[in-house]
């Protein structure tokens, strides 16, 4: 049997293939936008042509892949094969799997793509070794993947890890799942580029540090422009931080006193500001905790395999 899988992670952003080899090592990838909204079919072409653009790249054919698996976002039925629901691809019942078989020849396996960053991670990265951990995504939603004992944790219906569903303010802003005050209308990506642009149009425009950095445009905001601001010294940039990081420990914190995972790893886009984004959420969730006194705790840390932990956990999937 050949070496090498294919692992996909299918994102509200980006569609990223990469090719695996048995030491969960990614030797190459291939990647384009996700460009919704746009039909099933068109996404699975996508998918389909990163996929052998990947396997090309690494000089090898597709007879050469032994697995192939996807991450979607949403309530994915790994036993069906069937993505229940998506609310950020705006998808329901939707056969991927039997989808992306009939494009590529082989069995295709599917799970959330937060499970699969989880087990990424569990596999090869920050959990590695532990055998109840908890693995954060922070992109365009909020992602959340549970190991307890070993195994990847989905519920009786295979969305018991949607983390980003938890409603963290009561009557809050209006999520994509159709609630209100969801933790992924405060913590993900597009909330925090969401929250800068708003601060941005509250300041006066010649004082505003945060708009001559994005050269008036606030099509250029990104995760990293208030954490920028922020170490230059501007208060506003600091204004956004800061709160940023309040709702996003407000859910950490409701996550370690439900699961108590021996490590709790961050991924996603935003964690490329490390010890300056998990610093302040660890005093917030030492002061918060219901373990306070207890001698172990939570490791709190950045996930170690980035955006490599969906490739590789879908790659692998059982």
């Amino acid at each position: 049997m050949s070496k090498y899988k294919v692992g996909i992670d299918l994102g509200g952003t980006n569609i990223v293939a990469g090719v695996v080899d048995k030491d969960y090592n990614i030797i190459a990838r291939a990647e384009c936008k996700t460009a919704i909204p746009r039909p099933e079919s068109d996404i699975c072409d996508s998918m389909a042509q990163v996929t052998k653009e990947a396997i090309k790249k690494a000089k090898l054919k597709m007879e050469d892949i032994s697995q192939i698996g996807i991450g979607v976002p949403g309530a994915v039925n790994p036993e069906t094969k069937i993505v229940e629901t998506s609310p950020n691809l705006l998808f329901q019942n939707w056969e991927v799997s039997k989808m992306m078989e009939e494009r590529l020849n082989k069995a295709v396996k599917i799970e959330n793509d937060a499970n699969a960053a989880a087990w990424g991670e569990y596999l090869a990265g920050s959990a590695k070794g532990c055998r109840n951990a908890v693995a954060i995504t922070l992109g365009t939603g909020v992602g959340g993947g549970i190991i307890i004992e070993g195994q990847l944790y989905s519920g009786s219906n295979f969305a018991g890890a949607e983390l980003g569903h938890m409603v963290i303010v009561k009557d809050g802003k209006e999520c994509g799942c159709g609630r209100k005050g969801c933790w992924e209308s405060y913590a993900s990506a597009t909330a925090l580029i969401n929250m800068t642009k708003e601060a941005i149009r509250n300041e006066k425009a010649e004082f505003s540090y945060m708009l001559k950095a994005v050269d008036g445009d606030l099509n250029n905001v990104n995760g990293k422009t208030p954490f920028d601001a922020m170490l230059a010294g501007d208060a506003t940039g600091k204004a956004v931080v800061d709160k940023y990081v309040s709702y996003l420990a407000t859910g950490i914190v409701n996550v370690i006193n439900i699961f108590q995972p021996d490590i709790l790893c961050v991924g996603g886009g935003v964690c490329r500001q490390g010890e300056t984004l998990l610093a302040p959420v660890r005093a917030i969730v030492e002061q918060e905790r219901i373990t306070k006194h207890n001698d172990k705790q939570t490791v709190i840390c950045t996930a170690t395999l980035g955006n490599d932990a969906g490739i590789i956990g879908a790659a692998f999937l059982k």
